[in-house]
């Protein structure tokens, strides 16, 4: 059963806490993920989304494969505010990446007026906020180490787009915010939760733009299906933005 929330009995963000404290994800409608950020500043989304249409190519895939696009940026962010770090490589160990780990992986960067939008600014001071707030008082940071992924999974007829092709993982940070953008013409592409012994918890699709998954990355294990075009005559693609936290 995927973790929801009664509505109207708790503010939203509140609630999400609780349900990432009790159950290490959530599954966040869009609409109340526009209703949280519509209280900072939230802004031109369709602006926010077309950057997606400038992603360079991945070039790291240790299968091979060309289906994936993207950009990235590492940020500071805490009670000082959110600040930019001066652009570096992404690196994951083997431990947790299996496929693509173990070497640092140089993108392209995310356009300076992206990472000043105020669409991203509105996400990335909510998400502090909460994860923060779920985090135990005696082991929040000062500052966290935020690295922000925007991502095109991309589909071709009889070649499906792998939005995560280690598998069910773990990122090896504290946590995880995965928010759609855009998903166009395809299927599939289902979320699936699972605990540290790898027992399924949940699943859900995100088929809405900004609807969400939130996850705890210490407890648990978290997967994409992959996606196929549904018209095969049609560009078709799955748009994501994924943000992590970790302690500096």
């Amino acid at each position: 059963m995927v973790p929801t929330r009664k509505p109207n009995m708790k503010p939203v963000a509140e609630a999400w806490t609780e349900c990432l404290t009790r159950e290490g994800f959530v599954h966040v409608p869009a609409a109340e993920m526009r209703a949280v950020l519509e209280l900072r500043g939230f802004a031109d989304w369709p602006g926010f989304a077309a950057s997606w249409d400038a992603l360079g190519p991945d070039t790291y895939m240790a299968d091979g494969g060309r289906y994936r696009r993207r950009r990235y940026a590492a940020f500071s962010a805490g009670a000082a505010g959110i600040r930019r770090k001066p652009h570096q490589p992404h690196y994951q160990s083997r431990d947790y990446n299996p496929l693509n780990g173990g070497v640092a992986r140089w993108f392209e960067p995310v356009l300076p007026e992206i990472a000043a939008h105020p669409a991203l600014l509105s996400l990335l001071s909510s998400m502090t906020e909460l994860f923060t707030n779920s985090t135990p008082p005696d082991m929040r940071p000062d500052s966290w180490h935020v690295e922000l992924h925007q991502f095109r999974i991309e589909a071709q007829p009889g070649a499906p787009g792998q939005p995560t092709p280690e598998g069910m993982h773990r990122d090896g940070v504290d946590w995880v915010a995965v928010i759609l953008v855009r998903r166009e013409n395809v299927a599939s592409g289902e979320t699936r939760i699972a605990d540290l012994q790898r027992r399924p918890l949940g699943s859900f699709t995100l088929s809405e733009p900004l609807e969400a998954a939130l996850v705890d990355d210490d407890r648990v294990y978290h997967g994409v299906t992959p996606v196929e075009p549904v018209d095969p005559s049609r560009p078709a693609h799955r748009d994501v933005l994924v943000i992590t936290y970790r302690r500096e």
